[in-house]
């Protein structure tokens, strides 16, 4: 009997994956429950088993490609006993099953091109946008198709739309074709898709959406490290020998800065034009992977003690590095830290992980001959470089946090009230 299996759903808000890898062949017998392909949303990668035991007749969706969610992902020829069942429904699915993760944050649909706006009665329903841009654009006989979409996901705003109105999009020019790569004989070529397309959406869309601004400063490290030291020495062998690293401190820190600095603990909701500023602190930790850069989450690090911090870093470093974070460790940061440890450098410009408003940039602690007291000295000194969207957040405001957060590791003792 033929069967058609749908993709089920497999996370909130998600409408669409990008198929990953396709782990069975047409005319493969499949158990119920074997794996059948990888599937990556822009929530995580998952593994979609078969509900049923079978025979693929078909796979719908190429590697690389996207399929809907409820759209049909697989073929089956069952047995007789599967008479009269020609569709999969989300609840009849085996549970999925996460594998290496991707990047939080919804990855964008394709850019429309710009062209001349078309007159309509009513506005497109397949385009992404709101009941008040729709009605917008009704009421100025805009075609949402032919709108360049400038939200997430390609969404069309009510700026767009007015955009339009005014004959903006008209006076574009013809978009450029990309240039054509020619490759020789001795070139590779390496399909960007899974985790490697979804960070380059995610980076693009950032880069588009927000106004970055870097603020560099150097921190004299010295107390901080005297401080890290005693700890470490006093209780690391009692305690399961997991000895801290600087990262603990840095969150400490940094929940510091974001307390007086409230605005900065926050996302841009672009559909409405508002700034959401989160009352509670979900810390993301940019993380290398073989396969790509991911932000595991820290939630509520405000109230985790500095050993309570230590171990939730390195659990979820080290899932990340296993390819075994859960969804929820990859969801709701409000800022979030990137390092790259010894590798460091001097400073950088890191990319904002939007919506949020901040990125942290912690660098390579190194001996450096410093003045103090007029004195030339050694300290052990690094440098901090902090990303804002200068939409929403002023230099001022930025360089003051940074400020902030500097005076903490410079004076750790202040922390020592936070250690529960």
């Amino acid at each position: 009997m033929r069967f058609e299996f749908k993709l089920p759903d497999i996370g909130e808000g998600v409408i669409e994956g990008e198929v990953v890898r396709w782990l069975v062949k047409v005319g493969e017998s499949v158990a119920a429950d074997q794996p059948l392909v990888e599937v990556m949303t822009d929530k995580a990668t998952v593994v979609i088993p078969s509900p049923k035991a079978g025979k693929v007749l078909e796979r719908r969706g190429e590697e690389g490609g996207m399929v809907k969610v409820h759209d049909t992902l697989v073929v089956l020829e069952t047995d007789g006993a599967e008479a009269g069942a020609k569709a999969a429904t989300p609840a009849a699915t085996s549970p999925v099953k996460p594998t290496p993760p991707a990047v939080a944050g919804r990855a964008p649909e394709a850019p429309r091109p710009p062209g001349p706006v078309a007159v309509a009665a009513v506005p497109a329903p397949h385009v992404r946008a709101t009941p008040v841009t729709r009605k917008l654009a009704a009421e100025h006989g805009i075609d949402l198709a032919a709108v360049p979409g400038s939200g997430p996901g390609g969404r069309v705003l009510k700026a767009d739309v007015l955009s339009a109105v005014g004959g903006a999009p008209a006076a574009l020019p013809a978009p450029r074709p990309a240039p054509r790569i020619v490759s020789g004989a001795e070139d590779e070529r390496i399909p960007i898709r899974g985790l490697r397309k979804r960070i380059a959406e995610k980076m693009a869309r950032s880069k588009r959406t927000a106004a970055h601004f870097t603020f560099v400063e150097e921190v004299d490290c010295t107390r901080l490290v005297e401080l890290r030291n005693r700890i470490n020495g006093a209780q690391a062998e009692a305690e399961g020998g997991v000895k801290l690293s600087f990262l603990p401190f840095i969150v400490k820190a940094l929940i510091e800065g974001l307390r007086r600095y409230p605005t900065l603990n926050a996302s841009v909701d672009d559909e409405k034009n508002e700034l959401v500023v989160k009352h509670r602190y979900h810390v993301g930790i940019a993380a290398a992977t073989p396969d790509g850069l991911i932000v595991p989450v820290i939630h509520d690090a405000d109230r985790k003690s500095l050993r309570e911090l230590a171990h939730e870093i390195t659990r979820l470093a080290a899932d990340a590095r296993a390819g075994k974070s859960r969804l929820d460790d990859l969801q709701g940061g409000t800022i979030t830290i990137t390092s790259l440890g010894p590798i460091g450098g001097l400073f950088a410009t890191p990319v904002i992980n939007h919506p949020e408003v901040a990125i942290v940039g912690v660098h390579k602690m190194r001996p450096t001959p410093v003045v103090r007291d007029g004195q030339i000295v050694v300290r052990d000194v690094m440098h901090l470089s902090c990303a804002f969207d200068h939409r929403v957040i002023d230099g001022s405001v930025g360089a003051q946090f940074t400020y902030e957060v500097i005076r903490y590791l410079e004076n750790p003792e202040l922390l020592m009230l936070e250690l529960t």
